[in-house]
């Protein structure tokens, strides 16, 4: 029993001393984005997969178990039925971005905690329930335009922040041999908060602001089914399914149209006069359907290779009544890992697991007649830690070099560089050991 216990705080340090390192990373980094893109609909939309599945070019539909070892893929909870350990993830984010406009070029970093997620085996082996929190959307932007107006210089500056979060609580089953299902349950909840100054040189002492702020907060659900064709005792193709319900969130509207000043040293001095606002008002977020269809062939413990295709009903979100003006998303990803030798003993290098993938999206935007789109490649390792007959301990690095937009028609194309670091916990928790 005392043996029990020490292993139990083991755990608990492990994670403790994990979650205490994140911390005293992101409060001393930014932790919104930095894209004009992020303006538009509820920001720009992440992959709710793990570094593990991100290095793969987020293949995640046909996704089952990629390696020795449990892996939570939210994105199919049909994937839960895979859970044999405790199984804990948590991992920061960071990432570089160089926005171009035609001969002008901007620098940024931002980083923050990007997941926790947990998940448990059912007694009886074939099913497993998944619960944590990740980013679903991020809007982080700021830039300015000069118009004339008559006789005077107009300046608008336009500048946002915040997100979306999402939470989850999933199940999932094996039904026969080959069949799996499950669904997750999902709490969005956050803030989208969009402004506009506009200034007049003519009348230097009186400048406008709108401001628009939603406080979303609502349930949605997600499901997902996968099914499995063996080539062998250790080869298999996955066919897989996932997608998301038509759900209507909850949001609260506050909107303020007002006059303010600015003294001498141009800093602003408050808000003088109040044109228009609505405080507190009850609206409805609706969100699309979305579907994902996939599949990975792989053999255990060695290889795998999947791909994804995915599209979403964008074109239907509306915020307080009124559709946002997007259009229908849809994007594709491949990618895959090799292990040379799981069981090695003389070589580490042959325990990792080596990975590479590539992702392209038609994202949900469109301005000045320009599709926006986005592209990556991505790579990273599986890096083990530690493991014996109880635990598996590992490390997941991956990064992401990409590019979103374009500078035909004056609009602007990121460049970025994501890094997505992560620790991942297998254990036999809540389980006595006996004693010999």
């Amino acid at each position: 029993m005392k043996s029990l216990h020490l292993n139990m705080y083991k755990k608990i340090n492990y994670i403790a001393a994990v979650l205490a390192l994140f911390t005293g990373i992101t409060a001393q980094a930014q932790v919104t984005s930095q894209s004009p893109y992020s303006q538009f609909g509820l920001g720009n939309v992440k992959p709710l997969v793990l570094p593990q599945l991100r290095a793969m070019g987020s293949i995640s539909t046909g996704v089952f178990r990629p390696g020795g070892y449990s892996n939570i893929n939210m994105q199919n909870p049909a994937s839960y039925a895979g859970i044999s350990l405790t199984t804990v993830d948590i991992g920061m984010s960071g990432t570089f971005t160089t926005l171009n406009q035609g001969s002008l070029a901007e620098k940024s970093f931002n980083a923050s905690l990007s997941h926790i997620a947990l998940a448990f085996p059912i007694k009886n082996g074939k099913s497993g329930f998944s619960f944590g929190l990740m980013p679903y959307t991020q809007v982080g932007y700021e830039y300015t335009k000069s118009a004339k107006v008559d006789t005077s210089n107009s300046t608008s500056i336009y500048s946002g922040e915040g997100g979306l979060s999402k939470a989850y609580l999933g199940f999932g089953q094996q039904i026969g041999d080959h069949f799996r299902i499950g669904g997750n349950v999902e709490y969005i909840f956050g803030n989208l908060q969009k402004s506009r100054s506009i200034e007049l040189d003519r009348i230097a002492s009186k400048y406008s602001r709108e401001t628009d702020k939603n406080s979303v907060g609502g349930v949605s659900f997600s499901y997902g089914a996968q099914y499995e064709i063996p080539l062998g005792a250790k080869k298999r193709i996955t066919l897989g399914y996932s997608g998301s319900a038509s759900s209507s969130l909850n949001s609260t509207r506050t909107y303020l149209a007002s006059q303010y000043a600015k003294d001498a040293s141009g800093d602003e001095s408050g808000i003088i006069d109040t044109l228009s606002s609505i405080n507190g008002k009850e609206t409805k977020l609706k969100l699309p359907l979305t579907h994902s269809f996939g599949f990975t062939i792989q053999r255990d413990n060695k290889w795998m290779f999947g791909a994804d295709y995915r599209m979403g009903g964008w074109k239907k979100l509306a915020i307080d009544g009124v559709n946002q003006g997007l259009q229908d998303s849809w994007g594709v990803s491949a990618g895959g890992q090799y292990t040379p030798d799981i069981t090695s003993i003389g070589s580490y290098f042959k325990r990792v697991d080596y990975r590479l993938g590539f992702m392209y999206d038609k994202t949900y935007i469109q301005t000045a007649g320009q599709d926006i789109k986005q592209q990556a490649i991505t790579f990273g390792l599986g890096l083990p830690l530690s493991s014996d007959r109880y635990s598996v301990y590992k490390m997941n690095f991956t990064t992401e070099i990409g590019r979103r937009g374009t500078l035909t028609n004056g609009l602007v194309k990121e460049n970025y560089i994501n890094f997505h670091l992560g620790f991942t916990l297998n254990d036999t928790w809540f389980i006595k050991h006996k004693l010999y």
